[in-house]
């Protein structure tokens, strides 16, 4: 089935044919879908702290954080293309006709809309600059001049800002008074706020290698200014999605896809792929957040504020293990396994099946440690308002246990009547808004990658050199990659969600 070279291929990239093996059977056979219960609701696996809990967590983590290791992890690698999707598709079919005209006038049209609000975006006074270079005119100048297609491509092209092919972290968000932001810029703000240990600010990106070349040069630049005027020492650091994570792609006939050299073709596995950038950071507290969800400082308050809240309550849930660890392994009473089983189906959100009730209180032991001793995660989750994405469910684990999970859409299965009813009824959404503990109560370093669920995933169809191909990708990291977590979910307000997900969303009230 493998050639000579296709063996040798699958070495140099660190993956072994047995892997090679299990992706091409899951092309045959499909992943299973998770089996959601129900979903998770204020009061029913959503913690909703009161005023007084809130002021009460954020002082405890602002009184410890000086005392331990703390990262901000965030998620950048995506480029800005599908942000500009609308762009793209005006350019490629703008010829000025009569149709394409009447087609861009309506006030519905994106392009119609981007350009009618051109001057509100960050970026207006760079554009100015490329049009005056490309054409000797104003931004206005060139829109009297009915030239809305060179106007656009001076945003997306590279003769222009080049937007359509950078990274998403790297364009103009936000306007100051005599400055402009860029998301990575924003995160570094926000992070110098409640991500801060002494003086030292710890954060990490994972971007795309084509693009690191372009996120050092800026940080270095960027770096400084926010060094003097926060009297912190910031540690930025870089990392890419491991090639040995990468999927082997197939033909539509689940055949291996092959290059033009004969070679296979290897496709990047999406965000569940950075468990293992996670698994690197040598840290113990971890905030994780997603490259486009940020805001101006004007609008930061609530974020930080309920950062530092999920952060102490992680704190104080952490405290509680440790409490119990001890409890089990030194005096394990009935009373005592009472109280830690109510703490892990209460608090922890892991209930236990019927199996567990009949065993002997030596086992009972067992299995609770287990559960006791894995990573932690606070995840932060808001009313359901429309965005797309995935949500928090209690979901069956394959030990028998029901536990809260965070669901992409393509995990849950579509033609089952009853997932969708229980869909139905979902309430709130995943913001990407997460707080960890790595670490074990004696400080040791979990290995992530021991807490996840190798069955979760989808096969999603593209194309390549106009030949169809089918690639494996896997849910989110805070999906499969941390199924096996401990994982509270705690509500959080709208307002500390803000994602850009086209650059139209720049136009909101937040953003402005």
């Amino acid at each position: 089935m493998y050639t000579e070279n296709d063996i040798k291929y699958f070495a140099q990239r660190e993956i072994s044919t047995e892997e090679i093996d299990r992706q091409l059977d899951f092309y045959k056979k499909g992943f299973p879908y998770l089996g959601i219960v129900r979903p998770a609701t204020a009061n029913d696996g959503i913690r909703c702290l009161t005023e007084e809990e809130m002021n009460k967590y954020a002082q405890k983590y602002a009184q410890e954080a000086d005392k331990m290791s703390i990262v901000k992890f965030v998620p950048a690698s995506g480029a800005a293309s599908r942000m500009f999707k609308d762009l793209f598709v005006f350019v490629s079919e703008y010829d000025g006709s009569p149709e394409q005209k009447q087609k861009f006038n309506d006030t519905n049209n994106p392009a119609r809309r981007f350009i009618d609000n051109i001057d509100r975006f960050a970026f207006y006074d760079n554009l100015q600059k490329i049009v005056y270079s490309k054409y000797g005119k104003s931004v206005k100048e060139l829109l009297q001049d009915h030239k809305p297609k060179e106007l656009v491509e001076s945003v997306i092209t590279k003769d222009g800002l080049n937007y359509g092919n950078m990274p998403k972290g790297l364009i103009e968000f936000h306007r100051y008074k005599n400055t402009t932001r860029t998301p990575v810029e924003e995160h570094i703000a926000e992070g110098i706020q409640y991500a801060k240990s002494g003086k030292d600010v710890k954060i990490h990106f994972t971007v795309s290698p084509e693009h690191l070349g372009f996120f050092t040069a800026f940080v270095d630049k960027a770096r400084i200014s926010f060094e003097e005027k926060s009297n912190c020492q910031l540690d930025i650091n870089f990392s890419s999605q491991k090639p040995f994570t990468d999927t082997i792609a197939v033909d539509e006939d689940n055949e291996i896809f092959r290059n033009d050299d004969g070679s296979p073709l290897f496709r990047p596995a999406g965000h569940g792929s950075l468990i293992e950038n996670l698994n690197d950071i040598n840290a113990r507290i971890i905030f994780i957040k997603t490259i486009d969800n940020v805001v101006p400082d004007s609008r930061k308050a609530a974020t930080v504020k309920y950062k530092m809240a999920l952060a102490g309550y992680l704190l104080k849930t952490k405290e509680n293990i440790a409490t119990y660890i001890k409890a089990l392994e030194t005096n394990p009473t009935s009373q005592i396994l009472d109280e830690v089983f109510v703490f892990i189906t209460k608090k922890l959100c892991c209930e236990f099946d019927e199996k567990f009730i009949n065993l002997p209180d030596s086992e009972k032991v067992k299995v609770m440690l287990a559960k006791l001793k894995r990573p932690l995660r606070i995840c932060g989750m808001v009313k359901n308002e429309g965005e797309p994405g995935g949500g928090p469910f209690w979901a069956k684990n394959s030990d028998g246990t029901t536990s809260l999970q965070i669901v992409e859409s393509s995990q849950i299965d579509k033609n089952d009547p009853k997932s969708q009813e229980i869909v139905a009824k979902a309430t709130h959404f995943n913001p990407v808004d997460l707080v960890c503990d790595v670490t074990d109560c004696e400080g040791n370093k979990f290995d992530l990658r021991k807490f996840t669920d190798p069955m979760t995933g989808f096969i999603s169809h593209k194309s390549k050199n106009g030949k169809t191909l089918k690639s494996i990708e896997r849910p989110g990291l805070w999906n499969g990659a941390m199924s096996d977590w401990n994982t509270i979910f705690v509500e959080v307000p709208i307002e500390t969600f803000s994602p850009v997900k086209t650059v139209l969303d720049l136009l909101r009230e937040q953003h402005q």
